[in-house]
């Protein structure tokens, strides 16, 4: 049950960093959404080109910035050599790359000052029933509460903190697949869940493994389903006054 909870929670990442990103570029221009996920894009494009290089991949049409959105441009016709493994490594290393680069700068930067975040973390099993379901909902949201409540405590009069916290948010959000590579992503992480339990019925360190890094797991999401939560309200705020501006 870990994995399959570990896969649900690795797509809800993915899908909830696609959909602040669609929100934050409905509400102002592309480019400036770009310009501002500039560190979180240069990892990201990083991890992709390793992964099209090691697969035995061609690389090309490869840019960290484009003059009319300020999107990336990625190799979106990657064919990597290495049957299986290929796509499954182009699709999932920018997703590690920001990965680790989260975990480098929570222990640089971060260090005891995350002590005053809440150390709450998400559910290691799924539901089986609907009552199982709004549980896990439930529990879920007081997770993103806490994690807001203690942001809001650290933040004030720690530049440190207010510098990890632009970089997690730059990190998070394009953990969002590139233009074209959405499915790849998806299928990648279904494919290495499937992988994982696999391997853990003949490796059982590996699911000591995974418990190790679900803090860092939980907190990635967490950020996420925040960011997520303040957009679409942001967004419907944004909505209604065009709405009233225009019928006023």
């Amino acid at each position: 049950m870990l994995y399959a909870a570990m896969t649900f929670w690795m797509l809800a990442i993915v899908l909830s960093a696609w959909g602040v990103h669609q929100l934050w570029s409905g509400m102002v221009k592309p480019r400036v959404v770009n310009t501002i996920l500039l560190p979180g894009t240069l990892v990201a494009q990083l991890g992709h080109v390793l992964g099209m290089l090691i697969t035995g991949a061609t690389v090309t049409n490869t840019a960290l910035y484009q003059d009319e959105s300020g999107e990336p441009q990625t190799t979106r016709d990657a064919k990597p050599r290495i049957p299986l493994i290929g796509p499954i490594a182009v699709g999932l290393l920018p997703l590690l790359a920001c990965a680790t680069a989260i975990a480098l700068s929570i222990r640089f930067i971060g260090g005891d000052r995350m002590d005053g975040l809440p150390d709450t973390e998400l559910a290691t099993t799924l539901p089986t029933a609907l009552a199982g379901f709004w549980q896990l909902v439930r529990d879920t949201v007081t997770v993103v509460e806490h994690l807001m409540g203690g942001m809001i405590q650290c933040l004030p009069g720690d530049w440190r903190m207010g510098l990890l916290t632009y970089l997690l948010i730059c990190l998070t959000v394009r953990m969002a697949p590139f233009p074209g590579n959405l499915r790849g992503s998806l299928g990648a992480i279904l494919l290495v869940g499937v992988l994982s339990a696999l391997i853990g019925i003949v490796y059982a360190p590996l699911t000591d493994h995974v418990a190790r890094a679900w803090g860092l797991l939980s907190l990635t999401a967490s950020i996420l389903f925040l960011l997520l939560i303040l957009s679409t309200i942001l967004r419907g705020c944004v909505g209604l006054m065009r709405l009233l501006m225009a019928n006023a």
